[in-house]
């Protein structure tokens, strides 16, 4: 299995999706807070220079380049450092993905622009809870691709709705294949790397073929034709858990595109990841979500996939799940509520 293919796989097998985000424009002095998002989120910065701040880094996010940052962590995006970052108005930013609209921030001629984009990607694809700055140097493909969706929403026309929701596809597989490059020892701990193994490859292969079977770290290692010492070793060591709580994982994140993409019963669903009733897997499913396979359904529901294109489209991730924290990297921004 080539490269390439190992990384569609890591991205087909997580039921991975995106969609178009916030764009902003910015000027003077200007800082904003976000909250701890159920989704990654890329930013790509298209004009000028913007920071990122985290409670543990700090970065410098120049035309060209991306950063991502994983699910659920608070960060800023400033100006320059020490800049102030507001509350942001969550009115105006629900209407600018509504319309299409860029969203303004501070005041002046405008200094930066920068697309966001958001995606479901059940665990990080990466090895630690940190953003992940990706440089136009390390890949120019990927800054020509934000240049691409960046001039597809300056001008939409028929089938830029489809159009952008491709290149937010794109950007998200050219930003991992930039990550495996530029990160060979950080890969061999992570989600991707792992697929580098063939062992380990063929383990996932095999869950994921059958991710209703009764599989056990025995019969696993038999079907692979190795011994049971052998698996209980190199699957850990690659993905961070043994085959049984990685098979509960797999099953939770198949059963939520389900019950996200799907009108099926409860009962089908949990047949299809290995559970003998209904009430058993909703049992698991809770633990592993932290809410109801019908509640989940229902706010999977209203997290819709499709572009907002001025003039076209529809409203897409509601940025009313922005209530902004309290600031994190205090070094690299002061608060004002």
């Amino acid at each position: 299995m080539s490269g390439v293919d190992v990384l569609a796989d890591a991205l087909r097998m997580r039921g991975a999706r995106g969609s178009l985000g916030v764009r902003l424009e910015a000027g003077g002095c200007w800082g904003a807070r976000v909250d701890a998002l159920p989704l990654a989120s890329l930013y790509l910065v298209t004009e000028g220079q913007v920071w990122l701040g985290t409670s543990g880094s700090a970065l410098r996010i120049d035309a060209g380049c991306a950063v991502h940052v994983p699910e659920r962590v608070p960060h800023v995006l400033v100006s320059e450092p020490g800049a102030l970052a507001e509350r942001c108005d969550l009115d105006a930013a629900c209407a600018a993905m509504a319309s299409g609209a860029v969203l303004r921030l501070g005041d002046g001629p405008v200094r930066a622009r920068l697309i966001t984009a958001y995606y479901e990607l059940g665990d990080s694809l990466f090895p630690d809870a940190f953003p992940v700055l990706v440089t136009a140097e390390e890949r120019p493909q990927l800054a020509a691709t934000a240049a691409l969706l960046a001039a597809e929403l300056a001008e939409p026309q028929f089938g830029t709705t489809a159009a952008v929701n491709s290149i937010v596809d794109l950007l998200l597989v050219q930003f991992a294949r930039a990550w495996l490059a530029a990160n060979p020892v950080a890969r061999s701990r992570s989600w991707l790397g792992a697929l580098l193994d063939p062992l380990v490859r063929e383990a996932l292969t095999r869950m994921h073929g059958e991710p209703a079977r009764a599989w056990t770290t025995a019969n696993l290692a038999s079907a692979l034709n190795v011994s049971r010492a052998t698996l209980s070793r190199r699957f850990p060591l690659a993905l961070g858990e043994p085959p049984g709580a990685y098979l509960t994982r797999l099953r939770m994140d198949l059963a939520a595109i389900r019950l996200r993409d799907t009108d099926e019963p409860l009962e089908s669903v949990a047949e299809a990841v290995g559970y003998g009733s209904g009430k058993a897997f909703s049992r698991a499913f809770q633990r592993s979500r932290g809410r109801s396979p019908s509640d989940y359904r229902f706010r999977a529901r209203h997290r819709g996939r499709a572009a907002v294109v001025a003039g076209q489209g529809i409203p897409d991730l509601p940025i009313v799940e922005l209530p902004l924290p309290d600031p994190p990297g205090a070094a690299l921004a002061r608060d004002v509520s």
